[in-house]
């Protein structure tokens, strides 16, 4: 490797965690004298983080690995992330990689590449069993120098019968609060300005902080400090589940000048039935409560929840006790995932099989309300004179932001708004569903 002008290149599948987690390899790699590259171009590494979440985990990684190829036939692809830990000696087969790394390994890529030569057979394979992995690796993105996500926990110990997460990532692991804010203070004086926390289970902060079981702190005490942190002006919460959502959190948000009134919150199914097979730790009384508490203190909050069809036994009857429910809860958007079946998970042995073209119906039907909800959630943002942060793409002259509370809207492109905050007047909502705004009398006032 060393007779090599060094460059490496980069894909992630999947989360936001991931992201997080690709930066701080592409750091790694970047601070031993490689040059980053784009991931079509000729390079020496090809980095790709793979996912396990998505349906087609195995089809995305040949498919990136294919890419790598066609740029660079010679090029060391290297495959990382939940695939790679659940399945790597499957991966190893694939044509063209060379090295599968696990969920501990990963993140000592550089003494792994040092002697790592292409090669025509199998790729090598590094990976621990899972219930090794109980250290933290902080790490952080900046996507689009707009926003950063950043890792403040790992792993989780819930047991959702239809998950693989715990098979990939481990125990539920956190940072340390010193390392969280010392990360935090970096991203701030880097001009970025929003952070989004990110983790596998972020409620759940606090778990192994010190690499024990021991909680020191929890998700408040978490928020709370970053909360003081000076020169960011929006941190956002990632996903966070209903029992962990707490309402002295909804309370310090609702009072923050850094915390943005957006919440993301699974609910997977609206049967308390369905939701036992599934061993959520809530019913749906639990959620209802979570929801209506910030509508109660932040009536104009953005409230995104995460749902699934298709699961074993969801009938028809209960299908339309979640849709029902879900059309009648003041929330914002759904993520709406189709049930698929994963080796080694309690709910692939489950009696009740929803037939697929049952599973894209009721997908489908999601997706419809979910648009609807989102377009009434707009509709009474309009007339408001909300703060937007801009991004950098140009997208057919037009560039793009989001509100506080989530709204995405579009104005003309130019460069002298990017990465900027702007009190905007939002104004319509439009045919691609985004919202237009015009100048307020208040964005004279912040500017001056």
């Amino acid at each position: 490797m060393s007779t090599f002008h060094r460059t490496a290149a980069f894909h992630t599948l999947g989360c936001k965690l991931n992201f997080a987690e690709t930066s701080t390899i592409a750091r790694q790699l970047t601070d031993a004298g490689y040059d980053k590259v784009s991931f079509d171009d000729k390079a020496n590494v090809y980095v790709i983080n793979t996912c396990s979440v998505t349906e087609n985990a195995d089809r995305e990684c040949k498919l990136h690995v294919k890419r790598a190829m066609k740029a660079n036939p010679e090029g060391l692809v290297v495959i990382v992330g939940c695939y790679a830990q659940l399945k790597p000696e499957e991966i190893s087969q694939i044509d063209g990689v060379d090295l599968v790394l696990g969920a501990k390994e990963k993140f000592n890529i550089l003494s792994y590449l040092d002697d790592l030569e292409k090669t025509e057979n199998e790729g090598i394979v590094h990976s621990c069993e899972i219930e090794e992995t109980d250290f933290f690796i902080g790490s952080y993105s900046i996507g689009d120098r707009t926003r950063a996500f950043l890792k403040v926990q790992d792993g989780c110990d819930y047991k959702c019968t239809y998950c693989t997460i715990p098979l990939a990532r481990g125990i539920s692991r956190s940072d340390t609060i010193g390392n969280v804010l010392k990360n935090a203070t970096e991203i701030a004086a880097k001009d970025i300005k929003e952070i989004v926390l990110t983790g596998v289970n972020i409620g759940d902060y606090g778990k192994g902080e010190f690499g024990n079981k021991k909680h020191e702190h929890t998700f408040l005490d978490l928020i709370s400090e970053l909360n003081k942190v000076e020169g960011i002006e929006r941190i956002r919460i990632s996903s966070i589940e209903p029992n962990l959502l707490k309402d002295e959190s909804i309370e310090l948000v609702s009072k923050s000048k850094s915390f943005v009134p957006h919440f993301h919150i699974p609910l997977q199914s609206g049967s308390d039935d369905l939701l036992k097979k599934m061993k959520r730790r809530y019913l749906t009384k639990l959620y209802n409560d979570r929801v209506n508490k910030i509508r109660e203190v932040m009536p104009d909050a953005a409230i995104g929840v995460d749902v699934i069809v298709g699961f074993p036994g969801e009938t028809e009857e209960r299908f339309m006790e979640t849709y029902n429910f879900l059309n009648e809860l003041p929330i914002t958007y759904l993520h709406v995932f189709t049930y698929s079946e994963r080796e080694n998970t309690e709910a692939a042995d489950m009696e009740g099989v929803v037939p697929v073209a049952e599973r894209k119906k009721r997908n489908k039907m999601l997706r419809i309300l979910s648009e609807k909800k989102k377009m009434a959630f707009y509709q009474t943002q309009l007339g408001k004179t909300l703060p937007v942060l801009w991004e950098h793409e140009n997208k057919d002259g037009k560039m793009f932001g989001f509100t506080e509370n989530y709204v995405r809207v579009q104005k003309d492109f130019d460069p002298a708004f990017v990465n900027q905050i702007e009190f905007l007047n939002l104004e319509k909502i439009l045919s691609d569903g985004t919202v237009s705004v015009q100048s307020s009398y208040q964005n004279f006032l912040a500017k001056a």
